[in-house]
């Protein structure tokens, strides 16, 4: 008789976890992971399938302008959701907008991630004066809206810009000013958990042993503040992604010649009273989509790794 000692592979152990079984059960968490992997997958192959690319003004034809939805009398092939005023197919602004608005989110939650975890880790290890400079300019940050925390840094970054690269650079400014505001909630979370890790047996061990502080922090208590760190990441993805709307919305994010979700709703929201409904309300409902999607997603996810909910 054989006896087969191969492990499982990696997609039978996540169907036998824990984490698996609660999202199987949660019918919220399964609509919103098919919802948010539909949206993404969308925006991302827009150009095999999209009739235009609205980043390409060669492509935009003016006699084809403020065409209603195909549903409506006047609509026309292949607009499917209309035209604004300038013959930007609405359906492919909403697809290559929102891929920006997604690429935005994920860089800034990342960056945030990585300033966040370092501060933090350095914080709740070294303690003292390290500890009280780095939260107490989190506490500054904190004690300021985030939305204004972006607007100052946007707008600062971008008179020091040259005119010519300000439209090159908005993607990069508007992730630097979510990533300003956004960091500090991951340092406070990882600065408390390590300041409670770095007094267990295991890190006095590697102490003891002279293993080097960075490998201590990084190799073996970084991984176990990331429950928290996940949680926060996931809703905070959708938080960027809202905080890039309202800068691109106020005028001092994607410029319309690269539209985000947010320069979509600006631009449509001045044609709102003129009849012109359907350039406002798709990119609205598709941001919408996204924000709720992500943050079922996160709420799903929180519940699922506590511990006391179990």
């Amino acid at each position: 008789m054989t006896v087969n000692l191969s492990s499982p592979s990696l997609f039978a152990r996540i169907r036998q976890s824990d984490l698996w079984y609660s999202f199987t059960r949660q019918r919220s968490a399964v609509f919103a992971a098919i919802l948010l992997a539909v949206l993404i997958i969308s925006a991302f192959t827009a150009p095999l399938y999209a009739p235009q690319n609205p980043f390409d003004p060669a492509q935009l034809e003016l006699w084809n302008a403020e065409i209603p939805p195909i549903w409506l009398e006047g609509g026309q092939w292949p607009y499917l959701l209309g035209t604004d005023t300038q013959g930007r197919d609405i359906l492919s602004a909403i697809l290559y907008g929102s891929r920006i608005s997604i690429l935005i989110g994920i860089a800034s939650v990342v960056f945030a991630l990585i300033i966040g975890i370092g501060s933090g880790l350095a914080a709740g290890y070294y303690g003292g004066y390290v500890e009280n400079g780095l939260m107490r300019v989190g506490d500054i940050l904190l004690s300021i809206p985030t939305i204004l925390i972006a607007i100052l840094v946007s707008a600062i970054v971008r008179e020091l810009l040259p005119p010519s690269l300000r439209e090159v650079g908005a993607a990069g400014v508007l992730v630097l000013a979510i990533v300003l505001s956004g960091w500090v909630q991951y340092a406070r979370t990882v600065r408390a958990q390590t300041a409670v890790e770095r007094r267990k047996e295991y890190v006095q061990a590697a102490q003891l042993l002279k293993v080097p502080a960075r490998r201590i922090m990084f190799s073996h208590i970084l991984p176990n503040t990331l429950t928290p760190i996940l949680v926060a990441a996931t809703l905070n993805f959708g938080m960027a992604i809202l905080t890039e709307a309202t800068l691109s919305f106020l005028g001092i994010g994607m410029p319309p010649s690269q539209p985000s979700l947010g320069t979509l709703i600006r631009l449509g929201n001045q044609f709102l009273f003129s009849g012109m409904w359907w350039i406002v309300l798709f990119p609205v409902l598709q941001l919408c989509l996204l924000v709720v999607s992500v943050n079922l997603l996160g709420d799903w996810l929180r519940d699922a790794l506590n511990p006391k909910l179990r």
